[in-house]
Parts: structure tokens; sequence; C-alpha cells
């Protein structure tokens, strides 16, 4: 089934509950193209017309062409819009909803993402698994619950970003998704960060955080 009860869809999606009985369906995490450019940014009125920008190759999701508007985005995922030479990349409000935040044209071609997993190959090659789906491999020394920001343009990593004290985070899950702060202690027998955030010091788990700096 290609849609849900719009009653029924995630308290992340920024969209109100009233409205046609029906919404299009996500396909895992994330949020649909189809609502961010229908019901976020307002360019079209209609299903119709978003599947007609598609064809024309108008939207571009991290760089590349999309061919359904049922294209499930992912957070930090940058979405361009080829006629107005406009760049959004997907975040989190501060109350936990997805949100478009324009970005600069310098900005596109880079995004972080959060390593969930971690195999040695054959020939000794590192294979990264991404929380947005992406497998990489690397030389870089990385470990699960580090970040790696992701050249677009290249497809490669360029950096490991560590998990460690002091390191800049953005929340993702749970109550305080949505939030950004600094590491202050780490444990990880408990998989437990202390983080400052808006001058107060709260305990995110590990999980629940992604390191942004």
């Amino acid at each position: 089934m290609s849609h849900l009860k719009r009653q029924n869809f995630p308290k992340s999606w920024p969209v109100p509950r009233k409205g046609s009985k029906f919404i299009v369906k996500a396909s895992s995490k994330g949020i649909p193209i189809l609502v961010l450019l229908r019901d976020v940014l307002k360019i079209t009125r209609t299903r119709k017309e978003i599947k007609q920008a598609i064809f024309a190759k108008n939207v571009l999701v991290c760089g590349k062409v999309i061919k359904d508007e049922r294209k499930n985005i992912e957070l930090f995922d940058i979405i361009t819009l080829v006629p107005s030479k406009k760049n959004y990349q997907l975040s989190l409000s501060e109350k936990g909803k997805y949100e478009l935040k324009e970005i600069k044209e310098s900005e596109k071609d880079k995004k972080v993402s959060k390593i969930i997993n971690k195999k040695i190959l054959k020939k000794k090659k590192t294979q990264l698994n991404l929380l947005d789906g992406r497998n990489y491999l690397t030389d870089l020394k990385c470990s699960v619950n580090d970040s790696v920001i992701i050249n677009l343009k290249k497809n490669q990593i360029e950096k490991c970003l560590d998990l460690k004290e002091k390191a800049k985070i953005f929340i993702i899950g749970g109550k305080h998704a949505g939030k950004q702060g600094i590491i202050q202690k780490i444990d990880k027998k408990l998989k437990i960060a202390e983080v400052e955030s808006d001058k107060q010091k709260i305990n995110v788990l590990i999980k629940q955080l992604m390191v942004v700096e």
C-alpha cells in the first residue's frame, strides 16, 4: 500500500493532520519528497505537478536525478530545485519535526552521516555502513558511532568526525531530537553522553546523537 491515513503519519512530519484523508507512505525512515515539495515548500499543489517536475529532471537529491515522487529523503539529504537554483537540506527543528533549511550553492556537495556498522572485508578493506543507507569502502580509521563527511560530487568519504568529548553533535532521536550541543562526557559502558545544550546539561543515548563537527 503506497498511502496511509493522514492521522497515522509520523509526528516528525511537519504537515497538518487535517486535510485529504490519505497521504503518501514513506518507504522507510525519513519523509517522501512529495510531502516536502507539496506540503512543506508548497512549490506545487498536486502530486501530478511533482511527477512532472521529476520527469523533467528539475529535482535532484544529493546531486542525483530521482525518478519517483515517493523517494524517501533522509536526515541531512540535500534537495536541489534546478529551475530556481535553490538548495535545501533536510534537518530537524527543536520540536523534533522535519524542516528544510535553504543552504548556499557552495554547501550542496557535502553531507554528514553517522556510521552504524563497520565490516572488515577481504584484503583488509574497511566497509562503513551509514545511517542513510549508504555504504563506502575506505582506508580512513573510523569507528561505529563516529560520523563522516561525504563528498557527494565525488561519492566518497572526505573525513571522519570522531565521537569524543568537545565534539559538536546534533540529536537525531528521543525527546531532545532537533537540539544541538557539545559533548562533555561519554560513558561507553552505559552508551550515554552528557551533552551541554542551551546552557543545560542533558544525558543522551549515543545512538540518538550524530557528530556534526
